[in-house]
């Protein structure tokens, strides 16, 4: 999931051209962008095109597309509401905002469990947990392992740094979130998907953002406006260079399994088990893409 596209759930013009769009996941946003007095317009007319799109083939989600639905969060009015509206198997996960410990997330997956089962929905929905305050950044691993439909983490700046009057353009402090939730999401097993980036006509400082996130494993980035999909697409894309590294540390370690190796070098580096590891991630990356061969 290099680029996930954010998509007001009040602008339903936007929903046909964004699912043809080349972002990797499209989140439906039924929170932020929405107006309090449009909410359950913007909820009704989400779930319209849910609908419809799950009757199409195959098992109602497009080829190559995650669907995402950013709910609103679980003290709103809103909550319960959403859910029943969006609960299709065109979703894939959900977006949960601001959850600050293990309960709130508990409460949550609780709570889709209904629905699916009401729905009679034969797989779960994964929940995409939003860590975007002080207190949930404090405890992101436990939020990260409360459940086992915790898929991955995001991290949210906007909000994470109100509290503290930090300024979005200190690239020390956005790289301290960006390793902490990070690092959340590694203990808990899971991936990272990094923030949005505001300013949409500083293409630079989107892709300055997004190559640190990389650095630090992140799996993609958020988008606020097509225009940034494809530096997230560019930017979290295993370059030429990455993949053929990749394949000569696999081919390397089958040799060295057959006879019987345990270390070894590929290209003046001594290889072990993360390496291969982390090659074997990046290969899987690429077929994905299409860029690498299937096997």
């Amino acid at each position: 999931m290099r680029s996930k596209l954010f998509v007001p759930a009040s602008r339903p013009e936007l929903f046909a051209k964004a699912l043809a769009g080349d972002a990797d996941a499209l989140s439906f946003d039924l929170e932020d962008a929405v107006q309090e007095a449009r909410k359950a317009e913007a909820r009704r007319t989400l779930e319209a095109f849910l609908r419809q799109t799950s009757d199409r083939p195959p098992g109602g989600r497009p080829v190559g597309k995650i669907l995402i639905v950013r709910v609103n969060g679980l003290t709103t009015p809103h909550f319960e509401a959403d859910l029943a509206a969006i609960v299709s198997p065109a979703v894939d996960m959900i977006n949960l905002p601001k959850p600050e410990s293990a309960e709130d997330v508990r409460a949550a997956a609780a709570a889709l469990a209904r629905v699916e089962a009401e729905c009679g929905l034969g797989r779960p929905i994964g929940i995409l947990a939003n860590i975007e305050s002080p207190r949930g950044l404090r405890l992101a691993v436990e939020i990260a392992r409360a459940h086992p439909r915790v898929v991955g983490l995001q991290l949210g700046l906007g909000d994470l740094f109100e509290p503290f009057g930090i300024d979005r353009a200190d690239a020390r402090a956005v790289h301290a979130m960006q390793l902490a939730v990070r690092l959340a999401a590694a203990e808990a097993g899971i991936w990272a998907c990094d923030t949005v980036y505001g300013t949409v006509a500083d293409p630079d400082g989107y892709t300055r953002e997004a190559e640190a996130a990389r650095r630090l494993g992140y799996i993609g980035k958020s988008c606020i406006h097509p225009t940034q999909v494809p530096l997230a697409n560019a930017v979290f894309r295993p370059s030429d260079a990455e993949i053929a590294a990749a394949l000569r540390v696999v081919e390397a370690a089958r040799g060295a399994e057959r006879n019987g190796v345990g270390a070894y070098l590929v290209d003046g580096r001594m290889i072990d088990t993360p390496f291969v590891k982390r090659a074997e991630s990046v290969l899987r990356a690429a077929r994905r893409l299409g860029l690498a061969p299937a096997r």
